[in-house]
């Protein structure tokens, strides 16, 4: 393909064209290595909603979350399997094409940029199967069904933010990497997915709400459960997406030589 019709070299024509070539790499390598392909992207979230649904609906009595609960589970695990996968992800993204990192012209942020884009589509793809439980479990919708585009967007600035943090991180100090899945293992249960916001004690509430999550997936649920809205982790989570991206930026200006040294 000639360089006018991706645009010129250094054009944002130019870059968004590598990060959906990368992109698609990733998924197509995924895919094609994959007897179940399609179905591994929606396979974990759904294991772990049956998971969860069983133990706090027929082995404990459940007092968190709303019916259906296995809707509410879903709206908040299908975007941590994709926030979890990719910072897992920007760990080692990087290392794992050295390189090709070392050797390209592209700027290196779209080895943060593809890794959102790849796991997000696979997010999009994931997304029938959240339709096909909230209408056999006959959950309602209404119009704050709209929000859920906001909630992707915001999803998408804080994962470019944190990945520009991370990545670089991870080359620098290698044991970063291990404790940044320490932290999401820690992250899963401070983040309202098997419960919401509303259900926390006292305090709890309030502390919660400054989890940029906690108002990310609230945008998710309230086109199904408009009870779950809440005013502070909302614009808590709005603000902190913007600002971890901001200093991503910098942070990521900062250290690109230095990476680049140590590859």
């Amino acid at each position: 393909m000639s360089p006018a019709v991706v645009g010129a070299p250094g054009s944002p024509r130019r870059y968004l064209h590598s990060l959906w070539l990368l992109s698609a790499r990733d998924l197509r390598v995924r895919y094609s290595t994959s007897a179940l392909g399609y179905f591994w992207s929606v396979l974990d979230p759904l294991v772990m909603s049956g998971i969860y649904w069983f133990v706090f609906t027929q082995v404990f009595h459940r007092d968190v979350g709303e019916n259906p609960y296995i809707v509410f589970l879903i709206t908040a695990l299908l975007p941590w399997v994709w926030f979890n996968s990719a910072v897992t992800d920007f760990t080692r993204a990087f290392n794992k094409d050295a390189r090709l990192v070392r050797s390209t012209s592209i700027p290196r942020s779209i080895w943060v940029g593809r890794i959102v884009l790849s796991k997000g589509i696979e997010f999009l793809f994931s997304l029938p199967v959240l339709a096909m439980f909230a209408i056999f479990g006959g959950a309602t919708v209404n119009a704050a069904l709209l929000l859920f585009p906001v909630a992707v967007l915001l999803q998408v600035i804080l994962l470019l933010g944190l990945g520009l943090i991370v990545a670089p991180l991870c080359v620098l100090w290698g044991d970063l990497e291990r404790t940044t899945r320490l932290v999401l293992r820690a992250l899963f249960y401070a983040s309202p997915i098997i419960y919401g916001v509303a259900d926390l004690p006292g305090v709890f509430k309030e502390i919660g709400a400054f989890n940029p999550l906690a108002g990310i997936f609230t945008l998710y649920r309230v086109g199904f459960f408009p009870d779950q809205w809440d005013t502070l982790s909302v614009i808590v989570g709005a603000v902190t997406s913007i600002l971890v991206f901001g200093l991503g930026l910098l942070v990521f200006s900062r250290l690109e030589r230095p990476v680049l040294k140590e590859l």
